[in-house]
């Protein structure tokens, strides 16, 4: 009899299969005494396993390195990069010094200490990380276990998982790579998120896939005929023969459905009425330019500049970040690049400041984004001077995160000239220029997006926490997650009163939230008057699929009326019956 599960669906597609059930179980990590001579070698035998780590991984990248782009390669990088991570590595040694107890213990308390602070991070994308800490000090407890079945998963000889859906409690990267080489149908795992680097890169690989379906592997027997529906993130078990008939014609469709999206690739996104639409992407470093292109020549609508400042100990100089920048906007061949400004602080800090500062009680209401920036304006000044120098080589628009009040915006501005006055000083080539604009992402800037429109070139609308903090609810927690609307009536009258600032004052607004990832929401958005998505890359050509296939003057019949709904489900049964009538 068929038995169906749901979890969390975090890469589309449909696959079938036979389920092939992971055990891996974690070493069991016990605390022990050694003598105090027997402190070097158990710091030697740390450095060994992690050394026999480092080989593993540098063996799998090896491996893959010709197959797979290499932004794919880069989730490895990761990894090694852990590996290597004082904060990781310094710890377990001191620990082992301080506490003289086995190198096991003492990794594990660093990690359990590393756990923690990622636990009380506020972002979606940072607090997964803790899933990579874990994955690396796993593979090195395994060394030291001397596991010899550390590796089979990554057994690279034969074709023993080929077709079969994996089942497992979770997967890392490597895990992924080494399975795609394998050609495995799907997979699904007991834990994981859907900003995990596994699900990531399961959607850059195209591998179906859910995540979050606890006790699957109680519950699933190897052999068992599977179904997998990434996108409903939906499992059958022992599915009937009708079932196998409808999802076999489901996958031929969308094969269909894939070849026809890749033949929009580098064609302009043009409403059936004619009005041309823009549609960017987003982007944490250059090295994501070459992942765009591989859906659109396109331009970058937001790029994560934090990224370059947590991978280090201290702020990057001027040139550093300047010889970054300008490599992601030559990537980009003449295409525009918008840059926004760190958003660091409280919950997104440099590793020193993570390894030694405290965290703030409540990170996403705490000292980041702009508010950081200004409160040490000689380091934000570096950044400044090196986008404004960028500008000068190609079309760099600057975006300030965080706004929450006009005199923030003027003290910006002051900063801006002021940055200016020096590199015409120090005789360095600049855009003076260049066009300046702001996210709108939290409650009071949105009512306030005509004065903000009245200073700035553009506006661009961040979802993602305007959401959050509009609904007063952490995204990220389970208690509270259900209550995450991005349809809910006062999230739209806000990013509609930001449209019709935007319009009012004569200046663009793009909306680079997950929100213009998602096709569910782009007619919405477009009847709203939306023209300036910046969107994930994998959803580059759904989501210009969908323009293509819009009216815009229907549209903007249908939507208005939708804003003055009472309840997010009216508000979403009004756009699934919008969206079918266009399908």
């Amino acid at each position: 009899m068929s038995v169906m599960f749901h979890g969390i669906g975090v890469s589309k597609g449909i696959a079938i299969g036979q389920a092939y059930v992971l055990y891996r179980e974690r070493p069991e990590i016990l605390e022990y005494a050694i003598a105090p001579g027997r402190i070097e070698h158990e710091i030697a035998r740390f450095h060994t396993a992690r050394a026999q780590a480092q080989k593993q991984l540098e063996a799998i990248k090896q491996k893959f390195s010709a197959d797979v782009p290499h932004d794919i390669t880069h989730f490895i990088d990761t990894h090694l990069l852990m590996l290597d991570d004082p904060v990781l590595c310094e710890g377990t040694v001191e620990h082992i010094r301080h506490r003289v107890c086995n190198a096991e213990w003492a990794l594990q308390s660093q990690c359990d200490r590393l756990e923690k602070v990622f636990d009380d991070m506020d972002d979606a994308y940072l607090k997964t990380r803790k899933d990579d800490i874990l994955h690396v000090v796993q593979r090195i407890q395994r060394c030291l276990a001397c596991d010899t079945d550390a590796d089979a998963p990554e057994d690279l000889q034969g074709d023993h998982l080929k077709g079969r859906i994996i089942i497992a409690d979770d997967l890392t990267p490597a895990d992924t790579l080494v399975m795609r080489h394998q050609k495995i149908a799907g997979f699904i795992t007991e834990f994981g998120g859907p900003l995990s680097h596994t699900a990531i890169l399961a959607r850059n690989l195209g591998i179906p896939a859910i995540v979050g379906v606890r006790n699957v592997r109680q519950l699933i027997k190897a052999g068992d005929w599977l179904v997998v529906d990434g996108g409903q993130g939906m499992l059958i078990a022992e599915p009937d023969s009708h079932s196998l008939r409808h999802f076999r014609d489901l996958q031929k469709d969308e094969k269909r459905r894939q070849q026809n999206l890749f033949s929009l690739k580098n064609k302009p996104a043009v409403t059936t009425d004619g009005r041309r639409i823009n549609l960017n992407g987003n982007i944490d470093g250059p090295d994501d330019v070459r992942t765009l292109r591989q859906y659109d020549h396109t331009g970058v609508g937001l790029y994560r500049t934090e990224m370059l400042f947590m991978e280090r100990d201290e702020w990057p100089s001027e040139q550093e970040q300047f010889e970054v920048y300008s490599r992601a906007l030559r990537a980009l061949k003449g295409h525009p690049l918008t840059i926004r400004t760190a958003d660091l602080g409280a919950d997104k800090e440099m590793r020193d400041t993570l390894q030694h500062g405290p965290m703030a009680h409540n990170p996403a209401l705490g000292l980041r984004a702009i508010r950081r920036c200004l409160k040490e304006p000689h380091l934000f000044m570096l950044q400044l001077k090196a986008i404004l120098r960028t500008g000068a080589y190609g079309p760099v628009n600057m975006m300030i995160p965080m706004l929450t009040c006009v005199s923030e915006l003027d003290q910006v501005i002051v900063l801006i000239e002021q940055a200016k006055t020096e590199l015409r000083a120090e005789r360095k080539r600049f855009n003076p220029h260049l066009p300046l604009g702001a996210m709108i992402e939290v409650p009071a800037a949105a009512l306030s997006a005509t004065a903000f429109a009245r200073k700035l070139d553009f506006l661009s609308i961040g979802t993602n926490d305007l959401i959050q903090y509009t609904l007063a609810m952490d995204r990220i927690d389970d208690e509270v997650s259900h209550l995450f609307k991005p349809l809910h009536p006062s999230v739209l009258k806000l990013i509609d009163m930001t449209l019709q600032a935007g319009e009012k004052i004569g200046i663009e607004v793009s909306l680079c939230g997950e929100m213009a990832s998602d096709p569910l929401y782009t007619r919405l958005l477009l009847g709203m008057g939306l023209r300036n998505f910046s969107v994930q890359a994998g959803s580059l050509l759904e989501i210009k699929h969908i323009i293509n296939h819009s009216h815009l003057g229907k549209l903007a019949t249908l939507v208005r009326p939708m804003l003055d709904l009472a309840t997010p489900d009216e508000i979403e049964q009004a756009v699934n019956e919008m969206n079918r009538q266009f399908a």
